[in-house]
């Protein structure tokens, strides 16, 4: 069944909202995209795409860009924080493909018209959008769209984690992650010769992380980690505290509905955060086009709450685990077993 294509308010150009963006332009919707920031950000991490993921995109048009300019992540190690290997992984058929998130926004803006997204315009409040069939919210964690269709009680609350992100130039054999007392550094490929790092400890809200506690709380793990930060450019380092959402009752209230991390934000332990954005967008966009508006939006919710919703706590529950401070010899014993096993 198709539908007479309607129009959309996108509100948020982030990942989630240009890959919704470019699957209803597709089947022939009318699309603005409003976002606050004056133009694509020039710098980010490494983002893994799984083939969930991708073959989203390949729903949205852009399939394949991904797997050219990316770097697949076909092996990993989990060590120690001393450099014991724990557990390898390799050989993976269906390996995560490691992109940067500019690299993997331009992707995204390239199958646009240059019209589409009005950068440097913040969205306006739904009550001044009422001539679109649907309002897509896409405007990340702290989505102004959440909180005025749901309110300031679904905010997304601390983890009881902050994180350093960032990469280097050039390569290293020291993919995978590494697991410490009350934190954890992970290593990865990424597109343009760098190599990806992330690193996450167990701390309260507001409390930063400077460089100096970056390299107090690492400098002594294994080579593989010490590499890193001996390679580190200082501008080329952020640090964020790490929120999650609570579990909103729907993703869905009148024509508007909520994607990405405007729904469900997660800690990153699960590596699933943009994935999930990608398949939201294409399922939403795929479903407006194939019913009317109402009876679409139930489908996506239908279709997408109960499953993210289950992400958010799984992907805490990595996150404890990892950081764990008490029974760690348990846990990385049991883990050599399953892997040996395995």
């Amino acid at each position: 069944m198709t539908v007479k294509p309607g129009s959309a308010a996108i509100l948020g150009g982030g990942i989630g909202g240009l890959t919704a963006a470019n699957t209803l332009l597709r089947h022939g919707w009318h699309i603005d995209v409003f976002e606050r920031s004056p133009e694509p950000p020039r710098t980010g991490t490494a983002l893994g795409m799984w083939p969930p993921a991708l073959a989203a995109l390949e729903v949205a048009g852009v399939g394949g860009r991904v797997e050219q300019l990316g770097v697949p992540q076909r092996s990993a190690t989990l060590r120690r924080w001393d450099g014991v290997v724990l557990a390898h992984v390799g050989d993976l058929r269906r390996a995560p493909v490691m992109v940067s998130r500019p690299a993997l926004l331009d992707i995204l803006l390239s199958g646009l018209p240059d019209h589409i997204v009005k950068f440097d315009a913040p969205a306006p409040p739904l009550t001044a959008l009422a001539g679109y069939d649907v309002m897509i919210g896409a405007d990340g964690i702290g989505s102004a769209v959440r909180d005025e269709v749901f309110g300031p009680a679904y905010r997304p609350v601390h983890t009881g984690y902050g994180a350093w992100r960032g990469w280097v130039g050039g390569s290293t054999t020291n993919h995978g992650e590494t697991w410490g007392p009350g934190a954890l550094f992970g290593i990865t490929d990424r597109d343009s010769d760098l190599t990806n790092w992330f690193a996450a400890v167990r701390t309260t809200e507001g409390t930063g992380g400077t460089l100096d506690d970056l390299y107090g709380r690492f400098h002594d793990w294994h080579p593989g980690v010490r590499d890193i930060l001996g390679r580190l450019d200082p501008d080329d380092v952020m640090y964020h505290d790490l929120y999650e959402s609570p579990r909103l009752p729907s993703y869905v209230r009148g024509n508007t509905a909520l994607i990405g991390d405007a729904a469900h934000a997660m800690a990153p332990n699960l590596g699933r955060g943009a994935c999930e954005a990608i398949v939201d967008a294409t399922t939403l966009a795929t479903l407006l086009s194939e019913h009317p508006v109402p009876i679409a939006l139930q489908r996506y919710d239908r279709a997408r709450r109960r499953r993210t919703q289950l992400l958010v706590p799984a992907s805490r529950a990595v996150a404890r685990i990892a950081t764990a401070s008490r029974l760690t010899s348990l846990r990385d014993s049991s883990i050599t077993a399953f892997g040996r096993i395995a």
